[in-house]
């Protein structure tokens, strides 16, 4: 058997149902993965609201302390818009304030502009700079942390005093009202803020919390947590407890329109953009086809017998019946080229090939036979392919017949 050249050819690219005969296994356990979820979020929902809130039983909710103000006589109620906010503020309302920050600075300007004047209490858990600038004017937040969690009142503040040492530490502040009670400080700098109102009948105030610890349920026991919160809370016989939200866009400027990526802080795009120049320099790094293909020499020898059954079976798995009989009508013009008298580069040209086979058989009429033999469209079965094949052998065994 002599040693055949065939064609460069590309593999066979699976089919759909191959492709889901294979996926299938990984889809259904990402369904099922999906719906457990569901499932467990669902029948959590009624009793899991989040972080500070007033409802909520987990460890890091505020439940506890809402019960204990409800039976000292303080109702609580939850508002999650800036318009019912500003609308509870009055002198026997206790307005807190859960998370400043993720109000926008049109929402903070509003929101002091409603609570100014009003003898009640505004109590602004852990805001930073420059949300506290606007809350609270006249307040700073220091950009360092407290490192002690717990900390000594060391003010003249009452309800300090009666409390005792507390877990405030987390944001520090400094004030230039000169009237304002700086109490737990850490390094000479203040945890707690009690700042009086400069106008009105001088009964309303605003009281910057530094951490939210005194507030959860799992840190309510601790040290004097529970005292300073019912202390700071049940001053008014109303405590309406606020939990800002981004969807509500009350009192918001067109500037305070931020997208996904203008929240993000600043050194996730950084990391984010060296992580993507890591990857492509990793990429080319790796990369091992920067040019055309270059032939190697085999490690062992092979049998062309194996090499073409091997062939044969991946075009069979892959139902390319096309790419088969393109192979073997491609590899059969290659061969008869030569003995017909025609080159190599014309050996794939119908109008060159063709004429030259029939004068070199001698036969007269059967052009169209040769043509569809060489030249035809792809067999439609595996027994047409194999019928290509067994016509295909024959007449190069005829063209060779001297």
């Amino acid at each position: 058997m002599t040693t055949e050249a065939t064609p460069p050819s590309t593999a066979a690219s699976p089919s759909a149902r191959q492709v889901w005969t294979r996926t299938r296994g990984i889809a259904l356990a990402f369904v099922v993965l999906l719906a457990a979820a569901v499932a467990i979020a669902t029948i959590r929902s009624d009793a899991r609201h989040g972080t500070l809130d007033p409802r909520s039983s987990d460890r890091q909710g505020s439940r506890a302390v809402a019960e204990l103000l409800a039976d000292r006589g303080v109702d609580t109620s939850v508002v999650t818009t800036l318009d019912e906010a500003r609308a509870a503020a009055d002198a026997d309302t206790t307005l807190l304030v859960a998370a400043p920050d993720l109000l926008t600075p049109g929402q903070q300007r509003a929101l002091r502009t409603a609570t100014t004047g009003t003898a009640g209490r505004t109590v602004l858990v852990a805001p930073g700079s420059p949300s506290v600038e606007r809350l609270a004017p006249g307040v700073t937040a220091d950009p360092a942390n407290s490192l002690d969690s717990t900390l000594s009142p060391d003010c003249a503040l009452p309800a300090a005093r009666r409390a005792g040492t507390a877990e405030t530490g987390g944001m520090r502040y400094t004030t230039t009202h000169l009237d304002a009670d700086e109490c737990y400080p850490s390094d000479r700098l203040a945890t707690l803020l009690r700042i009086p109102e400069t106008g009105g009948d001088g009964t309303g105030d605003t009281v910057v919390i530094g951490a939210p610890d005194i507030l959860f349920n799992d840190r309510l026991d601790e040290q004097g947590n529970a005292s300073l919160a019912l202390q700071l809370l049940g001053s008014r016989p109303h405590l309406v407890w606020y939990l800002p939200t981004l969807s509500d866009t009350a009192a918001a400027d067109e500037d305070d329109q931020r997208g996904f990526f203008d929240l993000l802080p600043s050194g996730w795009l950084w990391g984010t953009l060296q992580l993507f120049i890591a990857a492509a320099v990793a990429a080319l790094w790796r990369a091992r086809r920067l040019g055309p293909l270059v032939p190697e020499n085999l490690p062992v020898a092979i049998r062309a017998s194996e090499t073409v059954e091997g062939r044969a079976r991946l075009y069979r798995k892959a139902n390319a019946r096309d790419r088969a009989a393109t192979a073997l009508r491609s590899t059969t013009r290659i061969r008869l080229a030569p003995l017909v008298g025609v080159p190599l580069i014309q050996a794939h040209t119908p109008e060159a090939l063709l004429p030259a086979l029939s004068a070199h058989l001698h036969r007269h009429g059967d052009g169209q036979t040769l043509h569809t033999l060489l030249f035809g469209p792809p067999p439609g079965d595996d027994a047409a392919l194999v019928s290509l094949a067994d016509q295909l052998d024959a007449l190069e065994r005829e063209v060779r017949r001297p």
